[in-house]
């Protein structure tokens, strides 16, 4: 790579993530500042607010889904990071999952994507076994989409289910009601283990004055309903009442301080090492143009700790890099998609980002190796799929990929994955892509989510359409043809954005290069809180 080309990717990457800063900000404003000045004036600290005074200070708040709903309700006046603030933080020195209703939106009301990233935070605290804290202050679910929030599997009675789960496992729930606490949604606080209300501004009841009004006759307001001292004095329903939102706070603190120690999984930690390699330089050695050339090594060399990977099956099925190496002191074991032009032992070309035979075999082969030594797996992703044609068919490539998926999807150690370029087709699936369980999944800015390329989705699909015209007798003029084919790619295009995929929490989030190595090692942090019951076996197919 010539110094020209390498400072072309540096700018051109560095304009990506100034875009993801700029994107990120307008998201954290929530409803917007009339509606912030608002929560202040009512006496409430906003949902960011309180997860900031909650978190140990200095500390590192890994957030996720927080583009969640991203030009999805953009009829309804939007639903920025989808109504709800996530994330993994540490609380007097505990790692925990937050989960933190935004009022400013909506009134904190549920949307179908609230409920999908509500759930999405369960899952991460019943997989790693982490301590959830719940800051609720929320209207219940938006009515104009119940029908799309309430009855089905994986809608919002799916929460309650998961209290009840945690609770038989033992994973404490933390619940402060800190606003707003209506219908169905009272159940969570009171499911958790221990309640919090705050004085004059939280209340919880099953139905509010109006609708008690029009359901039975009664005249009552809601602070005598299910205010603070209704549940702390009478009912018995919440165990602290607190004065306001800091004392809350404060409380939770001092409950999180006296939790007993947690059983590890054991996962390998020594002292970290910053990479020897500068960080930096990612910027210009990964190309934004996706069909170029690039050397994966050199992006490891500066994620991993003294920039060390021990490679392993190196001259074999070089499309794809596996090997050994630190990230923040934690062992890890690395599968990544090699994008660069490389040799086959006949002496050809062929380029990198698709997974062939050789290299199928190679990953299923190391897989199956971090199981046995109980090393957690990092998947860096920049594939296109797998390599197809008669050669690769009479090869085998569909059974040696069996075994590839067939390996990922049996492992017991936990799975983390970074998108940093293609994420296309049957690749996505092999490389721990969101249907595969990983504990978590992020992408950078430059990443793009697919069954194929917009490129060839759109001449694909043009494809059909000609032929749809000739069966019907009719030709399709040159000039049409190019008016649909870019028709069809500019929609597909859209679809590829790292914001769409992120918006439908297919990631956990988009970040920055100098971000993967704090994101990864927080996930083994979370992860080692859940020892391995379940025996690795790869199933019927055998490697």
């Amino acid at each position: 790579m010539t110094e020209l080309e390498f400072h072309k990717n540096e700018d051109a990457f560095k304009l990506l993530c100034s875009r993801l800063d700029l994107k990120f900000a307008k998201v954290k404003q929530g409803g917007g500042e009339k509606r912030i000045a608002k929560q202040h004036k009512q006496g409430k600290l906003t949902a960011r607010e309180r997860i900031d005074f909650l978190i140990d200070k200095d500390s590192y708040f890994l957030e996720f889904g927080g583009f969640a709903g991203e030009g999805m309700y953009d009829e309804v006046g939007g639903c920025p990071s989808g109504g709800v603030v996530c994330g993994i933080g540490y609380v007097s020195g505990r790692q925990c999952v937050i989960v933190a209703n935004d009022a400013t939106v909506k009134a904190g009301a549920w949307f179908p994507i609230t409920a999908k990233k509500n759930l999405r935070a369960q899952e991460i605290a019943m997989e790693n076994r982490l301590p959830i804290i719940y800051l609720v202050d929320s209207a219940g679910v938006f009515l104009p989409m119940q029908d799309e929030v309430f009855p089905d599997k994986e809608h919002f009675g799916r929460i309650f289910r998961n209290n009840a789960m945690m609770s038989s496992e033992g994973i404490l729930q933390i619940a402060a009601v800190m606003g707003s606490c209506v219908a169905g949604g009272a159940y969570l606080p009171i499911m958790s283990d221990e309640a919090l209300i705050v004085d004059k501004t939280g209340t919880i009841f099953l139905a509010g004055s109006y609708l008690v009004k029009s359901a039975i006759g009664e005249s009552i307001d809601n602070e005598t309903l299910g205010g603070a001292s209704t549940h702390s004095e009478i009912s018995g329903v919440t165990d602290y009442k607190c004065p306001n939102d800091k004392e809350c706070l404060t409380q939770i603190r001092k409950i999180m301080d006296k939790v007993g120690d947690y059983e590890k999984a054991g996962f390998d930690r020594i002292e970290p090492s910053e990479p020897a390699k500068n960080p930096n330089e990612i910027f210009g050695f990964f190309p934004t143009d996706r069909v170029k050339p690039y050397n994966m090594l050199e992006i490891i060399h500066r994620l991993a700790d003294n920039s060390e990977f021990d490679e392993y099956k190196q001259d074999y099925g070089k499309t794809l890099l596996c090997g050994y190496a630190r990230i923040d002191g934690w062992a890890v074991g690395i599968v990544a998609n090699q994008r660069q032009i490389v040799k086959t032992k006949k002496g050809e070309m062929q380029m990198g980002g698709v997974i062939y035979s050789e290299s199928a075999d190679k990953a299923a082969r190391f897989i199956m190796n971090c199981n046995q030594k109980k090393i957690p797996l990092v998947f860096l992703q920049d594939v296109s799929g797998f390599m197809v044609g008669s050669r690769a068919e009479h090869g085998g490539i569909i059974k040696d990929g069996a075994k590839m998926v067939n390996a990922m999807a049996n492992s017991v150690v936990p799975k983390f994955t970074i998108i940093v370029g293609n994420s296309y087709g049957a690749g996505n699936y092999a490389m721990c892509g969101k249907a595969y369980d990983p504990r978590l999944i992020y992408a950078w800015p430059t990443a793009q989510i697919a069954v194929m390329s917009g490129a060839s989705a759109a001449k694909t699909l043009l494809q059909i359409k000609v032929a749809g015209a000739k069966a019907k007798g009719q030709e399709m003029s040159e000039e049409e043809q190019q008016a649909h084919l870019q028709k069809i790619q500019a929609k597909y295009d859209a679809q590829l954005s790292p914001y769409y995929s992120a918006a439908r929490l297919w990631t956990d989030g988009i970040i920055k290069p100098l971000e993967t190595r704090k994101v990864i090692s927080m996930g083994i942090e979370a992860a080692n809180h859940a020892p391995i019951t379940k025996r690795y076996n790869t199933g019927i197919l055998q490697v």
